[in-house]
């Protein structure tokens, strides 16, 4: 019988910017087409989460008033499950903003909004312009090293924890401040990332690796040749 992803989209209806939505259909046609089950549910405001029920969590980006709604929500409803979840190894993708809330806080003017602690960073929003453009990095997630292409627009400024591990080194555009060459964060299967546009269809072979830590199997390739061009558009657009 074959293995099916079990999917929860974090917020769906308040955090889905820069067609992040995008990134489950990816999934779930990466899936279909392998002959692998999809199962897709929602948790959002006021919902508890149950970490044995779900092999990868998503959350995508939100506006500021929406992502404080959220982050107070998840530290009540979702930490803990978060932390069970990770700690049984699913796999967490969390990008722009819910990037930012994987932290301990986001500091937005003289309000501390806080996070979930899955990984050691703290974001600030800093004076200075956003961090926006096309944006490639490097990243070695059990392939060797291959490039991630997407598109950032973000104020809050991200700064890992010594420890931490980013998610890729900054080829191409800011990262997650703009100054010390680090973009995302990855702990285990925790993945947290700036890169929209959407992020999975941009880089397709990324998503297959997620698939393969959720569920613990090596994917059989397919005829990729419309998500490689997407993906070299993706590089061109970022330079790279």
């Amino acid at each position: 019988m074959a293995a099916t992803l079990r999917v929860c989209a974090l917020y769906p209806d308040l955090m889905n910017i820069y067609a992040d939505r995008g990134n489950i259909q990816l999934l779930r046609a990466r899936c279909g087409w392998r002959g692998l089950g999809f199962e897709l549910r929602a948790s959002s405001l006021g919902d508890e989460l149950e970490p044995e029920a779900h092999d990868l969590l998503y959350i995508g980006g939100g506006q500021d008033r929406d992502q404080i709604a959220v982050a107070e929500d998840m530290v009540a409803t979702k930490r803990d499950g978060l932390h069970a979840a990770a700690d049984r190894g699913a796999v967490v993708l969390a990008v722009c903003g819910g990037y930012q809330l994987l932290g301990r806080s986001y500091q937005l003017g003289e309000r501390t909004v806080p996070g979930v602690g899955l990984v050691a960073l703290e974001t600030i929003r800093e004076a200075g312009p956003r961090l926006i453009g096309n944006c490639a990095i490097e990243a070695d997630l059990g392939y060797g090293p291959r490039i991630v292409a997407g598109f950032e627009n973000h104020g809050g400024r991200t700064y890992l924890d010594p420890a931490e591990q980013p998610l890729g080194r900054v080829v191409s555009g800011f990262g997650n401040n703009g100054r010390d060459g680090c973009e995302g964060v990855r702990r285990g299967n925790v993945f947290g990332t700036y890169l929209h546009g959407p992020l999975l269809p941009k880089n397709a072979w990324l998503a297959d690796r997620l698939v393969e830590l959720a569920l613990g199997i090596e994917l059989e390739p397919l005829d990729d040749e419309l998500e490689r061009a997407a993906h070299m558009s993706a590089r061109r657009a970022a330079g790279v």
